[in-house]
């Protein structure tokens, strides 16, 4: 009997939607994104075309992006200045789901995200950037070639300082 349960589930779960692979691809086109910096520019993610880029996607009242944020900071501080195979130096493109600037801003400033491409669009979970990314949750992010092409994704500690040293050219 558990095994015509487990036969079913494996037929029934693609077709629910289950099994199948949701959201960007290694391999696919980062899609263009843009809002307002904390200085209500609008910045562009096209903006940083040539170079390796980490999209960032975090906010203020999110404890594991906080966490996280440590070592986004000591890899940007490490490897800004690099030269990669993959693009000439690597920046960061936070993108907030805060809906409050103020937080937002604090957050930055508290962590030390010393890097200048910072967008929020104050709109969280329904935001652009997090509607056309597809996000499921945060903190996520998307690594990005020099022609914009996502090369890895959600990497974290240790799997973030190992892939951007992978890219580098000695």
């Amino acid at each position: 009997m558990n095994k015509i349960f487990f036969v079913i589930a494996i037929l029934l779960l693609p077709m629910l939607g289950v099994a199948q692979n949701v959201g960007l691809n290694i391999g696919d086109k980062a899609p263009e994104i843009s809002a307002k910096t904390p200085d209500d520019q609008v910045l562009k993610l096209s903006s940083l075309k040539g170079k390796l880029v980490l999209i960032d996607f975090w906010a203020s009242w999110c404890g594991p992006c906080r966490r996280e944020n440590p070592n986004v900071v000591a890899v940007y501080n490490a490897y800004h200045d690099k030269k990669f195979k993959s693009g000439e130096g690597f920046e960061i493109f936070s993108v907030s789901l805060d809906n409050n600037k103020s937080a937002w801003t604090k957050a930055i400033e508290k962590d030390q995200l010393t890097w200048a491409s910072h967008i929020c669009d104050y709109k969280g979970w329904y935001g652009e950037a997090s509607t056309v990314y597809e996000l499921e949750s945060i903190p996520m992010n998307f690594l990005i070639d020099q022609d914009g092409i996502i090369i890895a994704k959600n990497l974290r500690g240790p799997a973030l300082e190992n892939k951007i040293k992978e890219l580098v050219v000695e």
